[in-house]
């Protein structure tokens, strides 16, 4: 069966009331308790996104994760009631694309998870639609702002593909996972000025109740991806206190 949401939390009480109110407003959601449980799950069920607790009981959050990640490609939500910025950190490094601290409100929870499987759809129905046209033509002409047929220039033999949404690296694809993507795509299309933490918060994960750690960890992973040097970053550059800038060198049309 296809589930919107797969929730993964050994409090049943906590795990049945979010999955029941999500299910009354429309969006389908199943609940599991254990680790193996969810290994089984996902076996046999399609999932668009996981609410996943650190304590399980027999093993950790953590472990189920990096289980996940081998196979599936859908955004995770950590929701925890730890809040050590080691734990924080973990989840984000390991696969997590974000991490709420309980206790959480059911409406804001509901609310992140809508705006992250609206864009996770679209990113999808992009990437089909780019492919069947990759397919019945070639791709033609180039643009004075950096933009070649749907890519922006990041650097020499680096381009960001913004109709398959992935990374083109010296002519290899690179995945991006759905925030990290739309993290550089807004920085890209806003190079040129400095942007602040809070106004990245407000327009790529849509809310401020996100874990401060969250940007970090996501810029650091994009920076791994497109520097030269990640630790001395060319194309992402920290403003300290204040956010980040992309030096103005490309642009969407």
């Amino acid at each position: 069966m296809d589930y919107k949401v797969l929730m993964i939390d050994d409090d049943e009480l906590i795990a049945r009331s979010t999955s029941d109110y999500f299910n009354i407003v429309g969006v389908k959601t199943a609940y599991v308790t254990s680790y193996d449980a969810a290994i089984e799950f996902l076996e046999n069920n399609e999932v668009s996104l996981l609410l996943l607790d650190i304590n399980l009981g027999d093993k950790s959050g953590f472990e189920l994760c990096r289980k996940v990640r081998e196979s599936y490609d859908m955004p995770i939500f950590f929701i925890s009631a730890r809040t050590s910025d080691d734990d924080v950190l973990i989840a984000l490094n390991i696969g997590g694309d974000d991490y709420i601290k309980k206790p959480y409100t059911l409406n804001i929870l509901l609310a992140k998870v809508k705006a992250v499987l609206s864009r996770y759809d679209k990113a999808k129905e992009d990437a089909e639609n780019a492919a069947r046209n990759a397919a019945n033509k070639n791709a033609s002409g180039a643009s004075e702002s950096g933009n070649v047929n749907g890519k922006i220039t990041l650097r020499d033999g680096v381009y960001l593909d913004t109709a398959l949404h992935k990374l083109e690296i010296n002519g290899k694809s690179e995945e991006l996972r759905a925030m990290e993507y739309k993290l550089l795509l807004y920085l890209m299309e806003n190079s040129g000025r400095v942007i602040t933490r809070d106004e990245l918060f407000d327009n790529v994960w849509g809310d401020d109740n996100t874990c401060d750690g969250t940007i970090t960890v996501h810029i650091r992973h994009i920076r791994e991806k497109i520097e030269v040097d990640p630790k001395n970053p060319e194309i992402i550059k920290t403003v300290w206190g204040v956010g980040y800038v992309v030096e103005k060198n490309s642009s969407l049309q």
